[in-house]
């Protein structure tokens, strides 16, 4: 099965950080995955116009093409302004609602106050669930608290909430097999 740690944005480090160390849990699961983690900012992003998927620059062809190919995913996101980047929102737009259908997808993000984690309840997981997506239940929210000066992640219940959440995820990997 193949699971798709996409970062979605093209600034900043945490959201990189976050999925490195989900990645690391989910290679300590029982079952091996093939993972490829996917940095939007290493790729020259088109604004979705509604043009088909084959007159997208070859970027944008290739992000789309492993978004409805993967099997699962796991979506890092800061919170800017109140609401997920437009380059995340940009690449959901390019996917066709049927890719994502019944396909496992947990959530992190990270803000700048603890208050900004309503974004995912009001924006990413209505995003998801019109995409039919079975999002864990347990996402996990950091906020500038949780990492050192240097960027590392350095609270150790976020370490747990990872951990459990990617223990749950493999739950809905398993699950989603028979659907």
């Amino acid at each position: 099965m193949k699971i798709l740690l996409l970062n979605g944005t093209i600034v900043g480090t945490k959201t990189k950080t976050l999925l490195i160390e989900i990645e690391k849990y989910i290679n300590k699961l029982q079952q091996q995955y093939d993972t490829r983690i996917i940095h939007l900012e290493d790729y020259d992003l088109q604004f979705v116009d509604g043009r088909p998927s084959d007159q997208y620059n070859e970027d944008m062809r290739f992000l789309i093409e492993e978004m409805e190919q993967a099997d699962a995913y796991v979506i890092s996101t800061p919170i800017f302004q109140g609401s997920i980047p437009g380059t995340l929102k940009n690449l959901f737009d390019a996917v066709s609602p049927l890719a994502m259908r019944h396909k496992p997808v947990s959530i992190v993000a990270n803000g700048g106050t603890l208050q900004h984690h309503l974004v995912i309840e009001n924006q990413l997981k209505p995003i998801l669930n019109y995409f039919r997506c079975l999002v864990t239940p347990n996402y996990v929210y950091t906020h500038t608290n949780h990492f050192s000066t240097q960027g590392e992640l350095i609270d150790e219940d976020v370490h747990n909430r990872l951990e459990e959440m990617t223990r749950v995820f493999h739950q809905y990997i398993q699950m989603s097999k028979s659907i």
